[in-house]
């Protein structure tokens, strides 16, 4: 797990401690703004914990169990010094639906499922991060990942907007959900209405002003506030109630085997995501370079976290990028921060869970969309419109998914289009035809801003794609038909190579068999620029006896002028 770095003055490398390495060099200078970054980052994750809690269908101060595990562990073990860990309400709508479809959620038998679901869940990011794996969050396009991210928007819109208006809400799915609160609409409490409406106002208050300011925390004792003076448990306002004090007992729930196997597909998910995720807020919070560096290193941390909270009754945990940003805008220099922001959310649970009995449900609801706000990506969206049809297609072809169908089918859909869509453009490549630069011997495409003039007889090429068994046939075929079309007979192909990286032992087959059709025309053949990879396997296949190793040129000028005989053509 420690990993080298060298002396200063050279010599054997030095290794980095396996725990707190973001506490190696630590300055006294660094204890004041982190000490400061804590406290903001615990006056956001109390509020906001609590509601990722209720998010999940868990107990509230499970929330805070979550925060204080993920935490700690990526202090211990994590590489990114800003980072933030805990609850998180992009993995919780996932686990929630996927628990609820084997156990009633609620019950005490979808709790030690949840629970158990973190072991699993923190066992496979343990093992990504150990075996470095952390590349598969680069194997889901920008669009994709935006999509997932707005369809969980729509869920928790919809699962919280109850909560809110002070309605029983209920249904399995999306649709459903929606036509119980078009039913009951009727029944709308305006208390309830009136304090989400309040705390959500102060939220978007406080992050216009500045978002270091706890707008959650404040509109929490302030809701918390207007109940005990207005007696607005008497009028229909509903209540977290009483939330058991103390520290968690220590252990793994007991749990069926069979109903272990139920969670695979949900835990596989709940991890991509994470994986996918801390990726992103790694590269947030530092330059790519650095983020891939420690991004194994931070699912470790992340996994471990994900253990712990699975031993203290709580569920998984993520990183979070708006947690880790204002960690970051407070000046946060390591993990001191999370630490600090720890301690603080454990006094929490040992003293101060009384306080919280009079905070209204509704005030949670209206956290949580504010949440459902950050997630739907406008400026984004926007972007991929504007880059093309078929990106932003895919993008609201991934939002129905994950919100109408739920988000582990969502997520299965949009990685199955994902992929291909980068076969399909994989299989019909970037190909054009060559022209001279008039007065030169530099040979560009011919549907470039500069004119290029045409070499009588003579057709170059060029394939900006490996040739492999997904295209060969496709063009090969295309090669062929613009051949035989072309305005004049083709005397000499030039198939430029420049932009292949490697052909492979299919497309090595279908290039030689229409070589051979070629030649047996009396069309002449010849390959340009090809790299050393082309080149090897044009010796490893039987490529190169049929082209001629003289009719393998460095630059296309060399072969046009030597295959059409002339001095310059």
């Amino acid at each position: 797990m420690g990993e080298g770095t060298t002396k200063p003055g050279g010599g054997k490398p030095a290794r980095r401690l396996p725990i707190l390495p973001t506490l190696q060099g630590y300055q006294t200078a660094w204890l004041t703004p982190d000490c400061i970054a804590g406290l903001t980052l615990l006056a956001i994750a109390v509020p906001e914990q609590m509601a990722t809690a209720r998010l999940a269908v868990m107990p509230a101060i499970t929330g805070l169990y979550a925060f204080v595990a993920g935490s700690l562990m990526i202090a211990v073990l994590g590489g990114s010094r800003q980072m933030s860990v805990g609850a998180d309400s992009t993995i919780a709508p996932v686990f929630a639906a996927g628990v609820a479809a084997v156990a009633v959620a609620g019950t005490t038998q979808y709790q030690h499922l949840v629970t158990f679901l973190a072991l699993i869940v923190g066992a496979v990011l343990l093992a990504v991060g150990l075996l470095r794996l952390g590349w598969i969050a680069d194997f889901i396009s920008t669009p994709v990942v935006t999509g997932i991210l707005a369809g969980i928007a729509v869920e928790i819109v919809v699962r919280q907007v109850p909560a809110v208006l002070g309605l029983p809400g209920g249904g399995t799915t999306t649709i459903g959900r929606v036509r119980l609160i078009a039913h009951q609409l009727s029944h709308t409490n305006g208390w309830s209405l009136a304090v989400g409406a309040l705390v959500l106002a102060i939220i978007l208050a406080a992050e216009k002003l500045d978002r270091r300011v706890p707008g959650a925390l404040i509109g929490l004792v302030v809701s918390v506030g207007a109940v005990a003076a207005l007696g607005l448990k008497a009028r229909g306002v509903h209540v977290l109630g009483t939330i058991p004090a103390g520290l968690p007992p220590l252990g793994p729930p007991a749990v069926p085997a069979h109903d272990l196997v139920k969670l695979a597909v949900t835990a596989a998910t709940v991890a991509f995501v994470c994986v996918v995720q801390t990726a992103a807020t790694a590269r947030s919070l530092g330059s790519d370079q650095k983020a891939t560096h420690t991004l194994n290193r931070d699912l470790i941390g992340l996994g471990a976290g994900s253990l712990l909270a699975g031993c203290v009754g709580a569920f998984p945990v993520d990183s979070s990028p708006p947690r880790s940003a204002v960690v970051e805008a407070s000046g946060g220099r390591s993990q001191v921060a999370s630490l600090v922001a720890a301690a603080g959310a454990l006094a929490v649970i040992a003293f101060a869970t009384g306080l919280l009995a009079d905070l209204p449900q509704a005030t949670l609801g209206a956290i949580l969309l504010y949440v459902a706000t950050r997630l739907l990506h406008v400026q984004d969206l926007r972007a991929i419109h504007r880059f093309g049809r078929a990106e932003f297609g895919l993008t609201v072809v991934t939002i129905a998914a994950v919100a109408f169908f739920g988000i582990e089918t969502g997520v299965l859909v949009a990685l199955v289009l994902s992929i291909a869509e980068r076969t399909r453009l994989a299989t019909r490549p970037q190909e054009v035809l060559m022209g001279r630069e008039p007065g030169t011997d530099h040979w560009i495409p011919v549907d470039a801003s500069h004119p290029t003039e045409h070499v009588p007889g003579v057709l170059v090429y060029l394939l900006m794609a490996p040739l492999w068994f997904a295209n060969a046939q496709y063009l090969i075929e295309h090669l062929r038909d613009l051949i035989n079309t072309a305005p004049e007979p083709v005397r000499v192909l030039i198939f430029d190579a420049a932009g292949v990286p490697d052909v492979d032992f299919t497309g090595a087959q279908a290039l030689e068999g229409l070589l051979k059709e070629l030649q047996a025309k009396g069309i002449a053949v010849g390959v340009a620029r090809p790299g050393e990879v082309v080149r090897r396997n044009l010796r490893h296949s039987d490529l190169l006896a049929t082209i001629g190793r003289e009719h393998v040129y460095d630059d296309v000028q060399s072969a046009v002028v030597a295959l059409t005989g002339a001095t310059h053509a």
